[in-house]
């Protein structure tokens, strides 16, 4: 199916339900995640009054995801930290940031998936391979000294040391990615 550059409008009723102009069928916000997931360019459209409301949706999606599956994607310290952007100076900035973050990560997660395919060899295990633990760590790291570096040349005069507690919730947020990435790790290695 080849992808079109125009959107697909997804019209959301008074009632909740969700109605994809492009398939003539109503859909769930799984089926929306799924579109997502496979790329596909849609918005959303209040049916009443034609307003764009895509921005409200995806948080929705987000919001779903993370309460249903427990495997959260955003650590409690970088909700904390996003909360606490609202209303600064900062907050025109911060969008950009992590649209251009996310797209350099996304395009290392290619680049990381396309050198184990070499080291290994297309094989089953490493299909379904996540990536391995340095290469995690390292690449949070280099973000998030890229997000540092980003925030300190806005704000140079804002260098103060976080608080004790902050920097206890950012050791234990990874320590437990850590601790996610050995028991997968672990179940890999089992499987090999």
């Amino acid at each position: 199916m080849a992808k079109n550059d125009s959107p697909i409008t997804i019209k959301k009723y008074a009632n909740r339900r969700l109605y994809n102009t492009g398939t003539s069928t109503y859909v769930t916000l799984d089926d929306l995640a799924v579109m997502v997931k496979k790329g596909e360019n849609f918005t959303v459209q209040d049916a009443k009054s034609g307003e764009d409301i895509t921005h409200s949706v995806l948080t929705q999606i987000i919001f779903e995801q993370e309460s249903k599956t427990g495997n959260t994607l955003l650590p409690i310290s970088f909700l904390r930290q996003l909360i606490s952007f609202y209303g600064d100076q900062m907050q025109m900035v911060v969008p950009s940031y992590l649209e251009h973050s996310m797209q350099a990560f996304t395009d290392q997660q290619a680049q990381m998936r396309e050198q184990i395919n070499k080291a290994f060899g297309d094989t089953p295990l490493t299909k379904n391979l996540q990536m391995p633990m340095q290469l995690v760590e390292e690449q949070v790291r280099r973000n998030t000294e890229i997000f540092h570096k980003a925030m300190q040349m806005f704000s140079p005069f804002m260098t103060a040391p976080q608080p004790k507690e902050t920097k206890k919730a950012e050791a234990k947020d990874i320590d437990e990615l850590k601790e996610q990435l050995r028991a997968l790790q672990s179940k890999l290695d089992n499987l090999g």
